[in-house]
């Protein structure tokens, strides 16, 4: 959703927010595959880093993988929902749960408020990283069994934890939930490589750091006023640019549109959109 703004933007300095803003996700993936020690993340670069404004919406992402980032946004939004004021700077957040905005367990998702360098009770923007992790428990290795029935036996589900605490990494309550809590069901084991994963998640707490390392920067260099002005512009912008390429089908092709596709089983998958040119808006039913 758009946000109010005090005046039209600047086309120059809008382009350069927007790829500033950009280069801050690209930074934060770099640092992460550089400093992970997984093939997961590593080499295979299954990874997403993301920068977000104070109201949990995506402001700027880098090309990593589209269905960490089209769900990011509602895992940090749930954190800010949970934790509200409790949320502290230095303190770092965990979750991996599909009901807190996660996709499957083994994604684990690193979250970190970013405060104003005048007001440290003011959260200004988040970072946010999601890497998929070899291992973390349940019924078998890799952590996605196709014979699961439950969540339990697909590993250690983590609807909120702060891994970081005002600084302070808890490394006690991180085992607790890899390996405690998500071993103590029938069949299930916990994390295999907890090393390997926790090597991986300082990593992804090291990458949210370095964004907000630039972020700060940022802050330095156009006053804090002007960079938020920016980010809303930059949103309201994506808005409308979607808005009018609905417009745009909806003129060549029509304001109904379907498509069908099957499973490797033959069953179908159909989706429906309606588009509303006037709005320049559209409803996605899949039946």
């Amino acid at each position: 959703m758009s946000a109010p703004v005090k005046s039209q933007p600047d086309p120059i300095l809008l382009t350069l927010f927007a790829n500033r803003f950009m280069s801050v996700a690209e930074a934060m993936g770099r640092a992460l595959q550089q400093t992970s020690i997984s093939t997961n993340i590593k080499e295979r670069l299954d990874y997403s880093c993301a920068l977000f404004a104070p109201d949990g919406d995506l402001v700027a992402n880098a090309p990593f993988i589209p269905i960490h980032l089209g769900s990011m946004s509602f895992a940090v939004k749930y954190q800010m929902n949970l934790l509200g004021n409790d949320l502290k700077n230095g303190d770092v957040i965990m979750t991996n749960s599909p009901r807190a905005g996660g996709s499957h367990l083994p994604d684990i998702t690193i979250i970190t408020p970013v405060f104003s360098p005048t007001d440290p009770t003011k959260i200004i923007f988040f970072t946010a990283s999601r890497g998929h992790h070899a291992d973390i428990g349940g019924i078998l290795p890799g952590s996605m069994p196709p014979t699961s029935v439950n969540i339990f036996e697909e590993g250690a589900e983590i609807v909120s934890f702060k891994i970081v605490k005002e600084g302070v990494f808890d490394r006690d309550g991180m085992l607790e939930y890899l390996v405690e809590r998500s071993g103590k069901y029938p069949g299930c084991s916990g994390c295999r490589n907890v090393r390997d994963v926790e090597s991986d998640l300082k990593a992804q707490i090291a990458a949210n750091h370095k964004g907000i390392g630039l972020i700060h920067a940022l802050i330095s260099e156009y006053k804090l006023e002007t960079v938020q002005e920016y980010m809303y512009h930059i949103r309201n912008n994506a808005e409308q640019s979607v808005r009018n390429l609905l417009r745009d089908v909806a003129e060549r092709r029509g304001t109904s549109l379907s498509a069908r596709d099957y499973l490797d089983d033959g069953s179908p998958i159909q989706v429906q959109v309606e588009i509303n040119p006037d709005k320049g808006s559209a409803t996605i039913d899949f039946q």
